[in-house]
């Protein structure tokens, strides 16, 4: 059985149960007024389903804080429907659906450590990537002589399909550092 905490005790990054639901605290706002009990503003992200909302509550409402394993796993392979883990201590596999994890596709090549997430051992919530993954660069346009006047770039497709813009130096076949949060190019590998 999970602790109860009161609302006010949430904290950025915690992770907690309100009304059946499971929820990640992004930020929290208290406002206490002469006279009213004190109002707890939660930005929360929804681990499940990956919303965003605001959550009022009052000061004395109870939250039971949720506590997320963390396993270190091997990306396998995508075949289209699913995409497989294995558990590189025990060779047990997950499959997570493809449709869950559009995202983090982008960044996934085949042997690839990652962090899976879950929730009381048994619920799978997602992947959680690298802030940078290096890729390779597997179609890239010429650089057009004299278009230097500012940082120019030019379009590139790495090797999981995402497409990039990358500066005009960069050649077919180079690894590169993309940003897992935008889906920018970072610098060389």
């Amino acid at each position: 059985m999970a602790d109860k905490i009161n609302c006010t005790e949430i904290k950025p990054g915690m992770t907690f149960e309100w009304e059946n639901e499971l929820y990640q605290c992004i930020e929290i706002s208290l406002n206490k007024t002469a006279m009213a009990k004190m109002k707890v503003k939660v930005k929360v992200r929804a681990p499940r389903t990956g919303v965003v909302k605001e959550l009022s509550l009052i000061s004395g409402d109870k939250v039971e804080t949720a506590y997320i394993e963390k396993k270190a796993m091997q990306y396998l392979y995508n075949d289209g429907e699913n995409l497989c883990f294995m558990d590189t201590e025990t060779y047990d596999q997950i499959e997570i659906p493809a449709s869950r994890l559009e995202w983090e596709k982008n960044f996934l090549t085949e042997s690839m450590m990652v962090n899976i997430s879950s929730y009381e051992g048994t619920e799978v919530l997602g992947v959680i990537l690298p802030d940078k993954v290096e890729l390779e660069l597997v179609e890239c346009e010429e650089a057009v002589k004299g278009n230097t006047a500012t940082s120019a770039t030019k379009n590139a497709v790495c090797e999981t399909g995402l497409e990039i813009r990358v500066p005009m130096f960069i050649k077919n076949g180079e690894r590169v550092l993309v940003s897992t949060i935008d889906g920018k190019y970072s610098s060389r590998a």
